[in-house]
């Protein structure tokens, strides 16, 4: 068979340093943390460099090497990645950021950065033999798990808000998942999702866990937008990224891919990275302007933003870590904040993203104001998932013509 040629070596903890085997299928570390991907970056970095992506297809396996899956037969895709790094010029000039881009994940598969995520977990959950995988979702991550798990002949089981968007739910239900939906929120489908999987830990084939940072491979498909940022600018660093921060999964990838990529020689620097949430669901924000490592649950927690109404992430500690060590912070900001720079936005530069990529616009206005970015500084706005998926977001006024109405 052939192989990927992937440095994967091992999984590791974050917190206790234990290690488990990448060829058996593993969830959390006996001590209750994520367990992370690592490779052999030493060997890597003799054997390969920039140069060795030239010329191959502009989807996320480019970086195969970097990535979990050692069969290429295991490979599960639908052509995700490369999603284009566009400039901003007018909407830079009404912030005064005079290199403004958007990576825009809206035109993945899924219109959603959690195609990344779902194409490499579900492709390492195919290697592995799992037959039936299961999560919560506020709505996106289990569309992406339901149309790739569909792909891959794997059956899968998703809990969800039933306030979670229509669209997603569409998805989930077309692409043959069981959907579940709760009266509640996502930590109430996660509790749940964790019955159902004692439930069923004594089956010849076990549920498969697929909760946000309860494997560990959905990081890793989602590292790839920080090798695509590295790669479309020449394998130059940003100054600030902006990343619209739930689970934080995204935000932790980004990160683990610039470390990488710094330990490979392929950039020197790692971008200062910043968090942005909502105000009523703020958790990682105020943690961070209290300078603590792990935040608190957030009561009654409700945002326009479905996609990061998140009152306490698993891996909230690893995000934190991310915005210290890269000199980054945390910002938030209002529903109608998030609403307005969603419209100006598309009216500007005709980018119809999502409410949780919008967001970052409105973000990246308040630290340019307050002097935490500076006019020549290159920023990037990670905006995660497409507009349309939010019909309810803006409101239209359309003017009704008669039939022989001249204008």
């Amino acid at each position: 068979m052939t192989k990927t040629n992937s440095y994967i070596t091992r999984l590791y903890c974050p917190k206790c340093g234990k290690t488990r085997a990448h060829a058996a299928v593993a969830n959390l570390c006996g001590c209750g943390s994520p367990l992370l991907a690592q490779y052999d970056l030493a060997r890597a970095s003799r054997e390969m460099d920039t140069r060795t992506f030239a010329g191959r297809a502009a989807d996320l396996w480019r970086y195969k090497e970097l990535l979990p899956v050692v069969e290429e037969a295991d490979v599960v895709s639908l052509g995700e990645g490369f999603t284009p790094l566009l400039r901003l010029a007018g909407a830079g000039r009404s912030l005064g950021i005079d290199r403004l881009y958007l990576k825009d994940e809206g035109l993945v598969p899924s219109a959603s950065f959690k195609a990344r995520g779902a194409a490499v977990a579900v492709s390492k959950a195919l290697e592995l033999g799992v037959k039936t995988l299961i999560l919560p979702t506020n709505g996106n991550a289990g569309a992406a798990a339901a149309l790739y798990g569909a792909r891959a002949g794997i059956r899968v089981k998703i809990v969800m808000p039933e306030s979670a968007p229509f669209i997603t739910r569409l998805e989930c239900s077309v692409a043959g998942a069981d959907l579940y939906l709760v009266k509640g929120l996502i930590s109430d489908c996660g509790k749940i999702v964790a019955r159902a999987i004692k439930n069923h830990e004594r089956d010849s084939s076990p549920w498969y866990d697929f909760s946000t940072l309860k494997e560990p491979y959905r990081i890793e498909g989602k590292k790839t937008m920080g090798y695509e940022i590295a790669e479309q600018s020449g394998w130059e660093s940003p100054d600030v990224i902006l990343y619209p921060t739930g689970g934080g999964v995204g935000l932790i990838g980004v990160y683990k891919a610039f470390r990488e990529m710094r330990e490979l020689g392929f950039v020197d620097r790692i971008p200062r990275l910043v968090a942005v949430q909502a105000e009523n669901c703020a958790p990682i924000v105020r943690a961070f302007q209290e300078n603590k490592s792990e935040s608190s649950f957030w009561e009654n927690s409700s945002t326009v933003a479905f996609g990061i109404n998140v009152p306490k992430a698993l891996g909230d500690f690893l995000a934190l870590e991310a915005l210290y060590a890269s000199k980054g912070c945390a910002c938030a900001v209002t529903d109608q904040e998030i609403i307005s720079a969603q419209r100006e936005l598309a009216q500007k530069e005709g980018c119809f993203i999502c409410p949780e990529g919008s967001a970052l616009y409105a973000a990246a206005g308040k630290l340019r104001r307050d002097g935490r970015i500076r006019r020549d500084e290159s920023v990037v706005l990670l905006n995660t998932g497409a507009g349309i998926k939010y019909p309810d977001t803006q409101e239209i006024a359309p003017v009704y013509l008669e039939l022989d109405a001249e204008l």
